[in-house]
């Protein structure tokens, strides 16, 4: 068994295209199959069951994947720690979050302090920064809510209060505190379903005693605030966002329910670190910790 067969079997296994998974790899695709023929004829099972053109993972092969993946992963840990003990590896650290603005500052302050740092950021959903914290492609996200799952580890390091944004012409445009009952008939400006801010205010006005009337739906906070200009309706709006957007729109305080969240950097447990890596967590965690 050779470290190349089992980088074949992962592309394969991932693609479950002999073809496709050819291309990716550059290399022929009689080769590739050989490859992971021999590799079945190694372990004495095969990993794939094969109809015609198509292929899939077997019983085998799903089991075998889980123990590949970690292999690899482990191999490659082992190889970035060795660097870092002979001062070999300049800095690099991978961050994924749901939105390019999110903590955009502290971030931009990391990057001028350590220039050395190569800081490479990805937009990405809640189920894909598990997915790609699992998988080893990124070394940390930021999240809300806090990810509470085997294997992940997290840092809480901001909890933030969510106003109620209501127009210059609204009734409770001069109140400085409501109940949210109060706005439970009118008309609400929110994030489109499937974002977490969506479902995080939904379950707001749930506690609250109803649903909420939409009747508008826009993918950033940032349009919530032109809708709000325009007097159409209220809307939620997080703490730490309203300085980035032009508050054209009065903001009160909500006191039943508790409307607030919390915010988490995360990494895979027990994954080892780089020097580079330890400084962004230490960095960011002093950051929020500062400010309090």
């Amino acid at each position: 068994m050779e470290l190349l067969q089992l980088h074949y079997f992962l592309k394969v296994a991932k693609l479950e295209h002999i073809t496709k998974a050819a291309q990716e790899l550059r290399i022929a695709q009689p080769a590739l199959s050989k490859t992971i023929a021999r590799l079945e004829a190694d372990l004495g099972v095969p990993l794939f069951d094969r109809k015609g053109r198509n292929i899939r993972l077997n019983s085998f092969g799903r089991v075998y994947l889980k123990k590949v993946e970690k292999a690899l992963m482990l191999l490659e840990e082992g190889r970035r720690e060795v660097e870092d003990l002979a001062e070999m590896e300049r800095g690099r650290v991978f961050l994924a979050t749901t939105t390019h603005k999110c903590f955009s500052d502290v971030i931009a302050s990391f990057i001028s302090l350590h220039p050395d740092v190569k800081l490479q950021i990805s937009q990405a959903s809640e189920k894909e920064k598990v997915q790609q914290l699992q998988n080893g492609e990124i070394d940390f996200c930021i999240t809300f809510p806090p990810i509470e799952q085997k294997g992940i580890e997290g840092l809480s390091f901001l909890t933030e209060k969510i106003l109620l944004a209501v127009p210059h012409t609204h009734r409770f445009a001069n109140r400085r505190n409501i109940d949210l009952r109060e706005v439970a008939d009118d008309p609400f400006i929110c994030i489109k379903k499937g974002n977490p801010f969506r479902g995080m205010t939904d379950e707001f006005c749930q506690k609250a005693g109803f649903t909420p009337n939409i009747i508008c739906e826009v993918d950033e906070h940032s349009a919530v605030g032109h809708f709000l200009r325009m007097g159409i309706g209220i809307a939620f709006m997080p703490e730490t966002l309203i300085e980035k957007i032009e508050t054209s729109f009065n903001l009160v305080h909500i006191d039943n329910p508790v409307c607030k969240r919390t915010y988490q950097i995360a990494w895979l447990e027990g994954r080892y670190m780089s020097v580079a890596e330890r400084k962004f967590r230490e960095f960011f965690a002093k950051s929020f910790t500062e400010q309090k």
